[in-house]
């Protein structure tokens, strides 16, 4: 065809086999004919090019790789150029061309293991940029090199193998790759083991296979094995590298357990259960902690009671032997056990058979003090209400386990909380300090709890601790009350209600209701008029049988209650009778009367009203005496004096609680303390009449002064008092003889004319009084 473009392509020879050119010029590259015989053959009206090989790695940088020539010559030349990867698409700069002459050129140095293969379009064009041939596809293959190493996937691979595992057994594959040309001998591989030399193992040279080469791994001589592997490129002849392969060999149960010892000899104290007695200790070489070296005991013979218990230290494989059940030294003070061992999992039929490991156990049981013991514990007991003091509970004693040599014991209470008992050290006696009450805080659910010890003298001593549980049981000690004891009824049968009575027990039952009521026996007028009967367990009623004139009746009532032996009561009923409308009403007040005088007669009113008079008339007759010897009294001491100074500061001064306060303080009290009768001895406070109700009153009594000399402390004290209570008025004490002097709301006694000649009258003993009467003093005085 006229289009066909005429590639000539000058393929250049690899750069090791081409010599230097002696004249320095670059090689001319050959012209491809294509239309000749000899040039590329022809496929679907295009012209096919072979591929052009380049090694990686070329070092002399450019190099030329092809020269392309179009045919058809144009005036000016033609112009050609490539497109592609490498060229002006990524990676860029790999290759050029000289546009003129179409010499392509390689610009960097080629890794295969980034880029295998570059399809390129070469372009041959006139000056005026019009194609002249049809793009050509241009196809460069970079050839490889033995440039990379091989590797190994781990640095350290690592097997497991069970011991005695038969020659061929996989262990593990070690793997290893290429970076060169798979398809080349750079990335044919060849593995081996550099160390140990043991021929323990062996490796597949193509596979990477690792498998046992000889029988008879055993753990107990070597658990681990470290080997050094090797892989190399060209078939073992290029490039090599290690790696490390751990193998480690699983342990099988092929070693039965030992007793270190023949006979082991222990020893436990006496009255322990669950204590260790000791250890028996074994050896097996399988691997400490695995199923296969766990050791399981037991104990075959001296044991028929159970008394023993063994088991397995899972951290030191050591047979713990311990006591079942409390040893008493007294019953039996030595053993011998015969023990076997073996491990857990059942033996690997590999091992070699043999007996069963044995081995003896001397226990010997030391005697201790052991504590005593309460045969009954808790114990329950029963005491009478109202029992007295001293009343024997019980006796609460503890035994001594030790029988060859018994201790001395003690006893004591440990816990009493409403202090009712006590206990007798030596004997066990426990009594009541007091009556027991039926009803109490401290009983819980009908019981007194208390808590006994029982010590012995052994060393160390021990105790123990007995429940004691009383029981406080009901006696009939109360007789049954009559309510009410008064009453009124009508005095025709069949009128009106009936007296309905009751009764109420303080015991409890069945000592207590069904109560029964009954009249006084020995009257025969009563019966005929009279009758009681029983309403239910805790009433009865009353009724008249024949008509009774009005009045006041006394009648014996009886009651008894229900316990044994039966408690009675006999007691006088009031029943006034009174004449009653068709209503059944009293017409008159009769009731209300008989209600104020009941259970009484009229003599015994008239005793009573009689006695309270001759009372109030006596007391009468004690205040007038009374008052008549304080007058008495008075008039003596202000008999040397014209005029009484005190009886004037008194009246002048009296202030208090207002209208209510009309008493003053007397000063004979002071003077003369013997003339007056001592306070109450009880202590009881005089009522006040100046204070409210609610608060309290100064302390009572008060020393009275014994002298003249003492009045002053007597006043301080009084003053004292009134400060300290603010709540209530002033005390007469504190204000009757108040401070008067600079600045005194009262002012000065001056103001009072008590006398018009008292120039003969002495009083400096005013300056004894103390600083309150020295304004006194200063007026009267010298």
């Amino acid at each position: 065809m006229d289009s066909a473009l005429l590639l000539a392509l000058c393929l250049l020879p690899p750069l090791w086999a081409q010599g230097p050119d002696p004249s320095g010029a670059a090689p001319a590259a050959p012209v491809l004919r294509p239309w000749r015989p000899e040039g590329p053959r022809r496929v679907k009206g295009a012209w096919v090019i072979p591929p052009i090989s380049v090694s990686e790695n070329h070092k002399r940088i450019p190099h030329l790789l092809v020269q392309i020539k179009s045919d058809k010559q144009q005036p000016g030349g033609v112009i050609y150029s490539i497109k592609g990867p490498g060229v002006d698409e990524e990676p860029l700069g790999i290759f050029s061309i000289d546009k003129l002459s179409g010499k392509v050129f390689l610009n960097t140095v080629l890794d295969r293991e980034q880029n295998e293969r570059f399809r390129l379009k070469a372009y041959a064009l006139d000056l005026g940029g019009k194609t002249l041939e049809d793009p050509t596809d241009l196809e460069i293959i970079v050839v490889d090199q033995n440039d990379n190493r091989p590797l190994f996937r781990q640095e350290v691979f690592t097997g497991h193998v069970m011991e005695g595992a038969e020659p061929g057994t996989l262990v593990m594959t070690a793997e290893a790759t290429d970076a060169d040309d798979p398809n080349t001998d750079n990335a044919v591989l060849q593995f081996s083991i550099l160390e140990p030399a043991t021929g323990a193992f062996h490796i597949n040279e193509t596979t990477g296979e690792i498998r046992t080469a000889q029988a008879g791994l055993d753990r107990e001589a070597v658990a681990v094995y470290n080997l050094t592997l090797q892989v190399a490129d060209m078939s073992g002849d290029g490039l090599t590298t290690t790696a490390a392969a751990v193998i480690h060999v699983d342990d099988i149960n092929d070693n039965p357990p030992e007793f270190t010892e023949d006979e082991f000899s222990l020893e436990v104290a006496e009255g322990a259960r669950g204590a260790e007695v000791g250890r028996v200790l074994v050896h097996d070489k399988d691997l400490p902690g695995s199923p296969n070296w766990l050791a399981r005991f037991t104990i075959l013979e001296g044991d028929p009671e159970g008394v023993f218990a063994i088991r397995t230290d899972p951290r030191t494989n050591d047979g713990v032997l311990s006591t079942a059940k409390a040893l008493d030294h007294e019953v039996r003070d030595r053993f011998e056990l015969t023990v076997s061992v073996q491990n857990q999992q059942v033996l690997d039929p590999t091992a070699p058979q043999s007996a069963r490991a044995l081995a003896t156990v001397h226990v010997h049981v030391r005697d201790v003090n052991e504590a005593p013991v309460f045969p009954e514990n808790p114990r329950l007991v029963s005491v009478a209400e109202g029992a007295p003091p001293g009343t024997e509970v019980t006796v609460y004693r503890a035994s001594d386990p030790d029988i060859r040599q018994p201790q001395a014991l003690s006893y004591s209470l440990a816990y009493d909380p409403a202090a009712w008992l006590r206990v007798e050290p030596g004997s066990g006696r426990v009594l009541t300090t007091r009556e027991l009450p039926r009803l109490s805080a401290f009983l819980q659910g009908g019981l007194y709890t208390a808590l006994v010890l029982a010590s012995d003298d052994g060393e160390p001593p021990l105790t123990a601790t007995g429940t004691l549980s009383i029981e406080i049981w009901e006696v009939n000690d109360h007789a049954p009350v009559l309510t009410p004891l008064a009453g009124g009824v009508c005095s025709q049968p069949g009128r009106g209600r009936p007296l309905l009575l009751s009764a109420t027990d303080e015991d409890l039952s069945p000592h207590a209701e069904p109560f029964n009521f009954s009249l006084g026996h020995g009257d025969p007028q009563l019966a005929r008029n009279w009758t009681l009967s029983r309403v239910n367990k805790t009433h009865a009623a009353l009724r008249l049988l024949a008509e009774v004139a009005e009045g006041l009746y006394v009648l014996p009532v009886l009651v008894r209650d229900s316990g044994i032996p039966p408690q009675e009561r006999k007691q006088a009923l009031n029943v006034s009778v009174c004449l009653c409308g068709d209503g059944g009403a009293c017409w008159d007040g009769t009731t209300a009367a008989s209600a104020v005088g009941a259970g009484l007669s009229f003599e015994a009113l008239m005793i009573v009203l009689g006695t309270i008079i001759l009372l109030l008339l006596l007391v009468l007759l004690a205040a007038v005496g009374e008052r008549c010897r304080r007058r008495a009294l008075r008039k003596l001491l202000l008999a040397g004096s014209q005029d009484d100074l005190r009886d004037n500061i008194l009246n002048y001064d009296e202030q208090g609680g207002g209208e209510e306060d009309q008493d003053a303080y007397d000063l004979n009290q002071l003077r003369h303390p013997e003339l007056f009768p001592p306070p109450s001895p009880r202590g009881k406070q005089p009522l006040r009449r100046d204070a409210p109700y609610s608060y309290g009153s100064p302390p009572y009594p008060r020393r009275l002064p014994a002298g003249p000399s003492d009045i002053e402390d007597f006043i301080n004290e009084g003053l004292d008092a009134a400060d300290s209570d603010p709540s209530v008025p002033p005390y007469d004490t504190a204000l009757i003889y108040d401070y008067e002097g600079s600045g005194s709301v009262a002012g000065t006694l001056s103001s009072i004319v008590s006398s018009l000649e008292d120039g003969d009258q002495d009083y400096d003993y005013l300056n004894e009084w103390g600083p309150r009467f020295r304004r006194l003093a200063d007026l009267y005085g010298q």
